[in-house]
């Protein structure tokens, strides 16, 4: 398993393009690239590892980590892949957006797979498992790789924070116990790429997360 890191948008959301080594078979996780200077990064790195496109994943459907949805669309075809209790999230984020001044050009995709708590995809012999974490939105998830030891944690977790819960759907307790009966439930030296800013472990974040 490989993976490449981008920083899109103005809202510095970390989008993650993720592959098999042996299939070249790959997804999107968060697909946040807001202007074309930023797809053609993203379809440039996409075209010179020679991968073929299978999954548009997301953590939530928060705007700052959609707006590359309508571009991956008319580029691969792939529609959203996310937690079946945030369809109603996805539906109302161009109205989110609105409020925050930005728009969402080109029409929202339409949704994809819908997934539980649990469930897996593969890419090539690659398992990526679902573990639904509410808080930040309903229908939260957090994407792990068994394999690699890496968890995706979207807006739940941070290096040293979480995710805010004040935003429509929000829940405080609901985040909390997803961290601390779900994501700790991880090996410690569980590697977590976070939807902003930099990486940590499971492990670092047990011990100096003032938050938890």
């Amino acid at each position: 398993m490989k993976y490449l890191s981008f920083t899109f948008n103005p809202i510095q959301e970390n989008t993650y393009l993720f592959w098999d080594e042996t299939t070249l078979e790959a997804a999107i996780i968060d697909a946040g690239s807001w202007n074309r200077q930023e797809e053609q990064l993203l379809e440039g790195s996409i075209a010179a590892h020679g991968l073929k496109m299978k999954y548009s994943l997301q953590t939530h459907a928060h705007f700052d980590h959609t707006f590359g949805l309508p571009f991956i669309y008319r580029t691969y075809g792939l529609k959203p892949v996310f937690h079946v209790c945030e369809a109603e999230t996805y539906r109302q984020m161009p109205d989110m957006a609105a409020q925050f001044g930005l728009n969402i050009g080109g029409g929202m995709p339409p949704i994809g797979q819908l997934l539980n708590d649990g469930d897996e995809l593969h890419l090539g012999g690659t398992t990526i498992r679902l573990i639904h974490t509410p808080g930040h939105t309903p229908g939260s998830a957090s994407y792990y790789i068994p394999n690699a030891q890496l968890l995706l944690s979207g807006d739940t977790l941070f290096q040293g924070s979480i995710g805010r819960t004040d935003l429509p759907g929000g829940d405080f307790e609901a985040e909390m116990d997803s961290i601390q009966n779900k994501l700790f439930r991880l090996s410690d030296d569980t590697t977590v790429l976070c939807g902003h800013g930099p990486s940590t472990t499971i492990g670092w974040e047990k011990q100096h997360n003032h938050i938890l």
